[in-house]
């Protein structure tokens, strides 16, 4: 397990040409082996102006030497304000050849799940670049809303997508946990990206299939309507999915947007015409 970065109550970032216009943001992360695991191969990251989750897959330590290279790699884009999605493929890719020199036991194969979200300039407002590969997911709260932006790369999504079972039956299903999209395993990594408005007041909440396996959609919405702080609020949400089973390693990053110059009123977009070259 990896943790780059540290709850924050507030953190400010100047918007270019905007005079005195700032973004304010909060966040707070907690993470835990969960009560069937022996080891945490979630590794998180939250530095700045990015964000990220991932869940290794591998041999007892690989999977964490995986999750490892994918946010270290990713801390490195936070340092220098706002992030480029074609930056955010280069940091994947190059996790990629960092995993490659990782083994594990079984010869499987290692690799990690990764989501996040880092703050980009679109058509001179900020924007979340919203990036997804695996099942690891990211939240918007809004409005009293919540809306899960990333779609999971999973055998269970694509028959739920297809039809062929329900959202309900998908936790249930015998391959739930078989993802078909990973960082590692020496290919090319393929991220889903999506565009949000950086928004006041709203929430993203970021995390491992450990939590969203154990605790509803409408429980994370009862959590993420509270008002406590985002460190409060990610503590009480991985205490829930322990007490639920915690069947498997449990992360979550909480981010509060507290103001904001975004262009108001705008939707998620999803960049499958715009994503960067692969």
């Amino acid at each position: 397990m990896t943790v780059l970065g540290e709850n924050n109550t507030r953190f400010e970032l100047a918007i270019p040409d905007r005079g005195d216009a700032r973004i304010a943001l909060a966040w707070g992360m907690a993470t835990d082996v969960g009560n069937v695991r022996t080891h945490n191969e979630d590794s998180m990251v939250a530095a700045g102006t990015i964000f990220a989750v991932a869940d290794g897959m591998g041999g007892h330590s690989a999977g964490d030497v995986a999750s490892d290279a994918v946010v270290s790699r990713l801390a490195h884009l936070g340092e220098g304000g706002f992030v480029q999605p074609e930056s955010i493929v280069e940091a994947l890719r190059e996790a990629t050849m960092d995993i490659s020199h990782a083994t594990d036991e079984q010869e499987l194969g290692v690799g990690t799940t990764v989501t996040g979200a880092a703050i980009t300039l679109h058509g001179g407002h900020p924007y979340w670049v919203v990036f997804n590969v695996g099942d690891s997911r990211l939240y918007l709260f809004e409005h009293n809303v919540i809306t899960q932006v990333t779609v999971d790369h999973s055998v269970v999504q694509e028959l739920v997508t297809a039809g062929l079972i329900s959202t309900a039956d998908a936790a249930r299903h015998p391959n739930s946990n078989v993802v078909t999209r990973a960082v590692g395993f020496n290919a090319e990594p393929v991220p889903d990206f999506w565009l949000l408005p950086v928004t006041a007041p709203s929430r993203l909440l970021v995390c491992s299939d450990g939590l969203t396996r154990e605790v509803s959609e409408l429980n994370l919405r009862e959590h993420l309507a509270s008002r406590r702080t985002p460190q409060e609020t990610a503590i009480a949400l991985v205490e829930d999915a322990l007490e639920a089973g915690g069947r498997d390693n449990v992360t979550a990053i909480v981010v509060d947007v507290l103001a904001s110059d975004a262009a108001q009123g705008q939707d998620i977009l999803a960049m499958e015409d715009t994503a960067p070259s692969r």
